[in-house]
């Protein structure tokens, strides 16, 4: 038995410690059956003293619907380049061997126990929900029906109740860019209380917002993919073929470009292509199967 700084006894593989070695089979391989948290640290850093035990306490309350790895970046610097920490603490969800969600920073309690939640349902598990989720799930249907106007008042009414929940807060950046308001989506995003500000809901929400703008300046797709087949090794137009896709609503194409840009060049442009997957990625809902198969793929190409 682990016995943590709260003096609660919890089984040994429940939160436990991993090095470059190791972390295949504890993250990757073991997250195949069960969610694995993995929280990046080092021994330096002020707000990971902070982060870790509430996040061990968040991890302990879900009973083994989730597990918790610690990678101290300063002893597993390869990991830590691989998956782009750049700050820490930083803290990723890993099912399936894919990252499902995550987040940077010192978070408050609440919002830590939300994450867990979260990654606990996204594994098949069972999690308390919050009492305005079945408003916030009649908001996003009337989004995706097309009833954006509808929806943004829902959200709005829902934050007049809970102004911190962050599904509201994020349906209502994206209803805004539903309507093509992306000045307000914006304003919106930016006026997100200081709590919520980092929530997978409204990173997702952020992403959306950079790309409807990168959609106003997309290229003609004809055009962009003549360029391509006429030089298969022209990065900038197929990276511009990429935004044009996903400005046309092809996202699996934009994605499966990036992808070839990846592969034949990771470096190119600073790494332009692992960024902007990053951002598509971010966009959608982690078990979307664009993200599954793209997070995948990506994968096998880091870790070859």
């Amino acid at each position: 038995m682990l016995e943590l700084s709260t003096g609660t006894d919890v089984p040994a593989d429940l939160i436990k410690d991993t090095t470059e070695a190791s972390f295949m089979a504890d993250v990757v391989e073991a997250s195949q059956t069960t969610p694995v948290i993995v929280d990046f640290w080092a021994p330096w850093c002020g707000p990971c003293k902070t982060l870790g035990p509430i996040l061990e306490k968040a991890v302990i309350a879900a009973k083994g619907a989730v597990r918790m790895v610690k990678v101290n970046v300063d002893e597993a610097q390869a990991i830590a380049g691989q998956l782009q920490i750049q700050s820490i603490p930083t803290v990723y969800a890993f099912y399936k061997g894919q990252p499902v969600d995550g987040f940077q920073g010192a978070q408050p309690e609440s919002e830590i126990k939300a994450f867990v939640d979260r990654v606990v349902t996204a594994g098949g598990g069972e999690a308390p929900g919050e009492s305005l989720d079945a408003a916030v799930e009649a908001a996003e249907e009337m989004l995706t029906e097309g009833a954006a106007v509808d929806a943004a008042q829902t959200f709005s009414a829902i934050l007049a109740e809970e102004p911190k929940h962050a599904g509201a807060y994020g349906g209502l950046v994206r209803a805004h860019i539903a309507m093509d308001d992306l000045d307000q989506a914006e304003a919106i995003l930016n006026g997100a209380p200081a709590e919520i500000s980092n929530s997978a809901e409204l990173e997702a929400a952020h992403a959306q917002i950079e790309l409807a703008r990168q959609a106003a300046d997309a290229g003609p797709i004809a055009e962009l993919t003549a360029a391509v087949e006429a030089d298969p090794g022209n990065h900038q137009a197929r990276f511009d073929l990429a935004l044009a896709l996903h400005a046309g609503g092809d996202v699996q194409q934009a994605v499966d470009q990036l992808l070839e840009i990846f592969r034949s060049d990771r470096e190119w442009n600073d790494g332009a292509a692992k960024t902007q997957l990053f951002t598509i990625f971010d966009a959608l809902k982690p078990n979307d199967p664009v993200v599954l198969n793209g997070r995948r793929k990506l994968s096998s190409m880091i870790f070859a």
